[in-house]
């Protein structure tokens, strides 16, 4: 009976020092980030704030930006502009779409998306309306990559278009779009998929049972052909997560990773190594909805829930660095845009490897 139990006890042993030194290797073995460049993407902007910025890669290799500006968020004057990047030099930026619609009556613009599906067909996706609570989902196309644009279209009613982050492809030419909700009296918040054919038509909803969370703007991260992970801003202090094994039909029941939310926007994308990056604020939030946000972290996961710091894009004691927005390029560079103290949009590039 001893040597069974010194048996047993050796084995054990063995086994916890082999579980702890995989874990130790698996995490030694994380990707690492360095950076390439960085810039602000605007020179003497010509508005007084700006933010929700977005970023694609086109075909013809240029880095196209957008985000929306104006006078303060929600002024009737804010509308969607854009600018190219080629060659690592940003374009003069310009106006491409706005809230007016008529003589008499003009709203702002929000949180514009951009998405080039695997055709080359280019969408910007946008908002329009007094507030989150009641804005209506707009797009228009290129056919050009960027530099000419069809006339704006209202989304069909119900659908709100991609809240804030890109949206995923299928392997099937279907598309998915992230979005969510806020109720009228700021109380709920709920997240939910928008779904159409490879073109941007035939819309859908897919709705996600959101508990007691109060979720919005989710990224969605591929982990194999059927199953998808989105990744949540929230109120929880955390990132809130949930898991389709079905490329977006249904959806598990939320629940949190252990990487802190302010109540601030996050982005993720899924790298071609297999690897996931998440921009993100590294803190919890504070008294006002914009505490927290004088850190920017990215992390990189292997299994989407746990994560690693790799880069610190903002490390300050204030200031607001915020709504980050990441994709990979043609040739491997991870870029990320987000807003910096309002004033600009700040382009970072990284060396994921």
């Amino acid at each position: 009976m001893f040597f069974a139990k010194v048996s047993y006890f050796i084995v054990q042993s063995l086994f916890l020092s082999l579980v702890f030194n995989s874990s130790v290797f698996s995490q030694n073995k994380l990707p690492k980030a360095t950076l390439v460049s960085q810039e602000f993407i605007l020179n003497n902007p010509p508005f007084a704030a700006c933010h929700a910025s977005t970023i694609v890669s086109l075909p013809d290799k240029s880095i196209l930006a957008s985000w929306f500006a104006g006078a303060y968020e929600s002024s009737p004057d804010v509308c969607i502009w854009i600018a190219r990047n080629v060659n690592n030099q940003w374009s003069k930026p310009e106006k491409v779409a706005d809230g007016i619609i008529n003589d008499t009556l003009r709203y702002p613009c929000w949180n514009p998306v951009l998405f080039c599906s695997k055709t080359g067909k280019l969408f910007l996706f946008y908002k329009v309306g007094k507030s989150p609570r009641d804005w209506w989902g707009m797009v228009k196309y290129s056919k050009d990559n960027g530099k000419t644009w069809s006339v704006p279209e209202k989304l069909p009613n119900g659908m709100l278009g991609p809240i804030k982050n890109k949206p995923e492809q299928l392997q099937n030419g279907d598309i998915l779009y992230p979005s969510s909700t806020e109720s009228a009296d700021e109380k709920v918040w709920n997240i939910h998929l928008e779904k159409t054919d490879s073109e941007g038509k035939n819309w859908k909803k897919i709705t996600i049972a959101c508990d007691t969370f109060g979720v919005i703007q989710p990224s969605i991260l591929v982990h194999s052909d059927k199953t998808l992970q989105l990744l949540c801003r929230s109120r929880q202090n955390k990132v809130v997560q949930t898991w389709s094994h079905d490329n977006g039909a249904t959806w598990e029941p939320l629940s949190t990773i252990d990487v802190p939310n302010p109540n601030s926007g996050t982005d993720a994308v899924t790298l071609r190594n297999g690897y996931h990056i998440l921009i993100y604020n590294p803190l919890l939030k504070g008294p006002n909805w914009f505490n927290g946000r004088y850190k920017l972290n990215a992390a990189i996961s292997k299994d989407g829930i746990h994560w690693t710091d790799v880069y610190k894009l903002e490390d300050e004691t204030k200031g607001e660095f915020s709504y980050p927005a990441v994709i990979q390029s043609a040739d491997g560079l991870v870029h990320i845009t987000y807003t910096h103290d309002r004033k600009n949009i700040k382009h970072v590039v990284l060396k994921v490897d």
